[in-house]
């Protein structure tokens, strides 16, 4: 017998009175001392840039108390310190647990200076900053609002058993001279990391292409996981050239900001690591995506980072959360250890524990960011490579 529309929708009615009704599952279910949604009132209520030498923290605080750091590097810092303050007028009064909204708000703020390197390390260094705010707010480790970790420690460099290393060339070409240097600085750091250990030359885009066809052919004894930089960022022909000609892997991205200027190197296939800066590319929320880029390439991550252990920390959180990884760059830096306390721990094999706590998992000791800022300091430009004929040379 078929049974008709009203009937069936008769009986679903019939059943549903016998169910427990809405109501009664949640009145059966325990009330929690404090069921107050804190990120849907939170408010930015100040935005402070602290110049200490060659970099700007960048503290956010908050109408519930919860304050977030961030860290603003490879820029001329006052400049950093004013883009702060201007950006400011973006983000008053504003949800802080939006970050991703905030993140396009301020990229997509002045359509003349998107993309560029002073926008994007100043935006890198709020967006840390907002998702230290989320952590501390839900009381929980980053990573953990990344979706969580997919290793229990992460590898770092320098180690005992992995080394990165670097010759410059005197010319726009090489002599014999400059490529056996470079194979002699190779071959030490073989020697020192051992057959099993990890060897990495940094090209740093000063060694002509010619020459790194040299060298190639050269270095295949020593087993080098990767040349970095080989060229230019952004100049793909030239990637091409290079990638066509020698058979050792190549990595990039250090200086290659955002989605956008990553996402090249894999839709052509010519790198075989990507290397963004957490505080270079946009922060962690373009890091991960770049992460996730990359996976679908099955390209791994080997961050950059040449900050204090407030960056370095923000890299490790989107670092334990991306998949495909080899190896970190991580330096120890005592200065900046005297106001930065990151809660992780390094062994001696050259791996680092997933950071423990809430937010970015560090402690920025306020006093003695005050002292060292107040030290005498006068930034310095790097300044040109100029070579031996007195031309100017990339670096």
């Amino acid at each position: 017998m078929t049974m008709s529309r009203r009937h069936l929708i008769a009986g679903l009615g019939g059943a549903s009175a016998h169910a427990p009704t809405t109501e009664r599952v949640e009145a059966a279910q325990p009330k929690s001392p404090d069921v107050a949604d804190r990120s849907s009132t939170i408010r930015i209520t100040k935005v402070t840039p602290n110049l200490c030498r060659d970099r700007v923290f960048v503290r956010i605080d908050t109408n519930h108390g919860v304050s977030g750091w961030g860290e603003v590097k490879g820029i001329i810092p006052t400049v950093a310190v004013e883009l702060v303050r201007s950006m400011t007028s973006l983000l008053d009064g504003q949800n802080p647990t939006r970050i991703e909204h905030l993140w396009q708000s301020l990229f997509r703020a002045e359509r003349n200076q998107r993309g560029g390197g002073l926008m994007l390390h100043t935006i890198s260094g709020i967006d840390m900053a907002l998702w230290d705010i989320a952590g501390k707010l839900w009381g929980v480790p980053v990573y953990r609002l990344l979706g969580g970790a997919v290793r229990d420690k992460i590898r770092v460099y320098p180690s005992p058993s992995a080394l990165k290393v670097s010759v410059g060339v005197r010319g726009h070409g090489a002599d014999p001279a400059d490529v056996e240097a470079m194979v002699q600085v190779i071959k030490n750091a073989r020697q020192r990391v051992g057959p099993k250990g990890t060897v990495m030359f940094d090209a740093h885009c000063s060694v002509p292409p010619a020459a790194l066809k040299q060298l190639a052919g050269m270095i295949q004894p020593y087993d080098v996981r990767f040349i970095e930089e080989p060229a230019v960022p952004g100049t793909m022909e030239v990637f091409r050239q290079i990638r066509a000609a020698i058979k050792v892997p190549l990595a990039t991205g250090e200086r290659d900001r955002t989605i956008w200027g990553i996402l090249p190197y894999l839709t052509e296939g010519i790198v075989d690591f990507v290397q963004p800066d957490v505080g270079h590319t946009g922060g962690l929320s373009q890091m991960k995506k770049i992460a996730a880029l990359a996976e679908a390439h099955y390209v791994p991550l080997v961050p950059h980072c040449t900050q204090s252990y407030l960056g370095m920390t923000a890299s490790f959180h989107v670092t334990a959360t991306a998949p495909l990884f080899m190896i970190h760059e991580a330096y120890d830096d005592e200065l900046w250890g005297k106001i930065v306390r990151p809660h992780w721990t390094k062994d001696k094999d050259g791996y680092v524990s997933l950071p423990e706590g809430t937010g970015l998992c560090v402690d920025v000791d306020e006093a003695m960011l005050k002292k060292v800022a107040a030290e005498p300091y006068k930034y310095q430009w790097r300044g040109p490579r100029y070579l031996e004929d007195g031309s100017v040379a990339d670096y």
